[in-house]
């Protein structure tokens, strides 16, 4: 019962919610207008990050009144670093989606918050050894910086992959979905109330986000998003081989991105049309069909996180699928490059 309860106020919430923030981003002239990087038609109001917030974090706080099991004894203090953090990174977003924020500050932001979930004990401090089955405990001077490295990278990953109508929210809940299963499966029963309270939100946003889009999450949507999966993994016992094959491929479409920017001379935060979901849609795609194989995508590797149990076996499953991928990638570049004229293309409006 409580799992359906925090669910059900995640998701009833945000059901009602999106469309009401998307009145208030219409009368303050939050909206998004058709351009280069905006494959959309007419102006659609981008604050539907307010929904998702709000919804998230009234679910969570409800899920500590309810009667569930809590074993670890820091989980309170683990919990306000999320909420915390998120809150902040919510109103850096919803300062961008007004006033457009350079990267400095972008980074400078997603730097502090990161910062913020290591002083509340949400960092990496071990993980498993694939090829021993026994654990790794961190030194304080690498568990800092490699948190920092992960919260950032599930920052960007989820705001980078924000291109196409429910692109981000649908892969953030198929994560969200495949960490509250572990979680439950592991015995962590409190601590898989997070992500089943992000699970729900994200479901009940996507039905006003999904292709055609009436609302856009917006930065304040995708920089809360992304923290609040990075962290997630992370109070879930550092889950890092689970997030790696279900953001596989959004992960390395940014490290991509970074790789291919920095190899033209042009700088890291430099938006360009490069991303693999613009890609796609040079080489005649529909919006509808790559944001379904993107969760196709998400959701075979999500369950093979969860089946399989051999931690060796998930990590070759990881380097095969990092193979697969770059190759993917690659092809994927060579024929978005004849389409487009070798800089990603302006992509036509989806049919």
């Amino acid at each position: 019962m409580p799992f359906f309860t925090v669910f059900a106020i995640a998701f009833g919430l945000a059901l009602v919610l999106t469309p009401l923030a998307g009145g208030v981003a219409r009368r303050y002239g939050l909206v998004d207008v058709p351009g280069p990087r905006r494959v959309h038609q007419g102006k659609v109001p981008r604050l539907g990050g307010l929904a998702l917030y709000v919804a998230f974090t009234t679910a969570v706080v409800v899920a500590q009144f309810l009667p569930v099991p809590r074993q670890d004894p820091k989980e309170l203090t683990r919990l306000l670093g999320v909420l915390l953090g998120s809150t902040f990174m919510f109103v850096v977003g919803l300062c961008d989606d007004r006033r457009e924020l350079s990267p400095a500050p972008q980074f400078l932001a997603q730097l502090a918050a990161a910062l913020m979930a290591n002083g509340f004990l949400v960092f990496i401090e071990r993980v498993n050894n694939p090829f021993t089955n026994q654990q790794v405990v961190f030194p304080l001077y690498f568990t800092v910086p490699f948190t920092v490295f992960w919260i950032m990278g599930m920052i960007n990953t989820v705001n980078w992959l924000d291109g196409l109508d429910g692109l981000a929210a649908g892969v953030a809940a198929i994560a969200s979905a495949v960490l509250a299963i572990h979680m439950y499966r592991e015995g962590q029963h409190s601590v898989s109330l997070l992500p089943l309270a992000l699970l729900g939100a994200t479901l009940g946003f996507l039905p006003y986000n999904f292709h055609p889009a009436k609302v856009f999450m917006g930065s304040c949507g995708a920089l809360f998003l992304g923290y609040a999966v990075g962290t997630v993994s992370i109070v879930a016992g550092g889950r890092v081989a689970t997030m790696l094959l279900v953001l596989g491929l959004p992960i390395l479409d940014v490290a991509w991105q970074i790789v291919n920017r920095l190899w033209h001379g042009r700088s890291v935060s430099q938006a360009d049309l490069g991303h693999l979901h613009y890609r796609l849609l040079d080489i005649g795609l529909s919006q509808r069909r790559i944001v379904l194989l993107y969760y196709l995508f998400c959701a075979f590797f999500g369950g093979l996180a969860l089946v399989i149990s051999s931690r060796l076996y998930k990590f070759y499953a990881i380097i095969g699928f990092g193979l697969v991928a770059v190759a993917a990638l690659w092809w994927i570049a060579r024929q978005g490059a004849e389409v487009g004229g070798g800089s990603g293309g302006t992509p036509a409006p989806p049919p």
